[in-house]
């Protein structure tokens, strides 16, 4: 029998002198919630975890395509894609992205995402020449015009990912959790990038068609553990990954919520954990928000409650609304300002 630990994040001034920190952040712990396929949810002491899961707990994440995770980091969106479910079309020629790129790091992005598959529910899959047509030139442009600010590369695609980092960037973040293009991870490893290890159930095509787990949480847990594990043993550091448990991607509202609830319990991969919830189908649903682009307060709502439990990353549309959110969220809670 597999025991789970999720640490139970506090964060604030208030602060006891037993308080264990988490991943280096703000964030930190006196208990932890002990979750089982087998048992009750039960809590314990900070004293009952093993070390070698406290080691992953509480130790600082080294920094990410040259980004500190000391601090809340924003993603930037910026999908360059005719057929995205929140912005396909808006992007796609390369200055209207050059422009909407700026303005986003104007507004706070310390990470941009550019992508040119579209990985909503039913996507079609995109060759590599038109995908690598639609995302490199654009990065080029970013770097052309002296843009220094990291950016991902959101690709499956090993070609794809070669030609986005010669054209400057820094991260990939693949959505299949490199399980699609058994390439890809081992120029990584060449190329020496940091990168994201994101959780689905089937492709962009098939996800949304029915998906089943045993138990969500801890199926989303062990996925993500067998992939970094395979990558750490194929050369890349456990440091240089980040991973997702990939809200949406084959997974119903029911289940999104699970993951929600508990996302703490990911820390103990020992990774910086990535949340990538912006104006998401359940977000509408919810919120009562049919249209993708009237979600941002709900993408906020829902982003704010994962730097709750300490999530180090979150990927966004609305950079300029989500960036005073955790401004005053952090002025909120620690009296100071980011």
């Amino acid at each position: 029998m597999t025991d789970y630990f999720r640490p139970l994040v506090q964060i604030g001034p208030a602060r006891p002198d037993t308080a264990l920190p988490l991943a280096g952040g703000w964030g930190w712990f006196t208990h932890a919630e002990v979750l089982s396929r087998s048992t009750p949810p039960r809590v314990v002491p900070a004293a009952d975890i093993p070390a070698s899961v406290m080691a992953r707990l509480t130790a600082p994440r080294p920094a990410m395509a040259g980004l500190t995770l000391d601090r809340p980091r924003i993603m930037g969106i910026l999908n360059t894609t005719p057929d995205s479910f929140s912005d396909g079309g808006q992007h796609n020629a390369v200055p209207d992205a050059l422009r909407v790129a700026q303005e986003m790091v104007t507004a706070g992005a310390d990470i941009l995402d550019i992508g040119g598959e579209s990985t909503r529910p039913g996507a079609d899959f995109v060759p590599v020449s038109e995908e690598i047509t639609r995302t490199a030139p654009v990065i080029a442009a970013l770097r052309g015009a002296g843009l220094h600010t990291p950016i991902s590369i959101d690709t499956r695609k090993a070609a794809v990912a070669e030609a986005a980092v010669s054209a400057g960037a820094n991260l990939v973040n693949d959505v299949s959790g490199f399980t699609f293009d058994p390439a890809l991870g081992p120029l990584c490893q060449k190329l020496a990038l940091s990168v994201c290890v994101m959780h689905a159930q089937g492709d962009p095509a098939t996800m949304h068609l029915d998906p089943q787990y045993d138990n969500v949480l801890l199926d989303v847990f062990d996925a993500l553990e067998r992939q970094i594990s395979m990558l750490e043993a194929s050369g890349i550091p456990r440091g240089a990954i980040l991973a997702d448990p990939g809200i949406g991607f084959g997974k119903t509202q029911d289940h999104n919520l699970a993951l929600l609830a508990r996302l703490s319990l990911f820390h103990a991969l020992g990774t910086p954990i990535l949340l990538g919830v912006s104006r998401k189908r359940f977000i509408g649903t919810i919120g009562n928000a049919p249209q993708a682009q009237d979600r941002a307060p709900g993408s906020i709502a829902v982003a704010l409650a994962g730097l709750g439990q300490g999530v180090q990353m979150i990927r966004v549309h609305d950079v300029d609304d989500t960036r005073q959110a955790v401004a005053l969220w952090h002025a909120a809670y620690f009296g100071s300002i980011l």
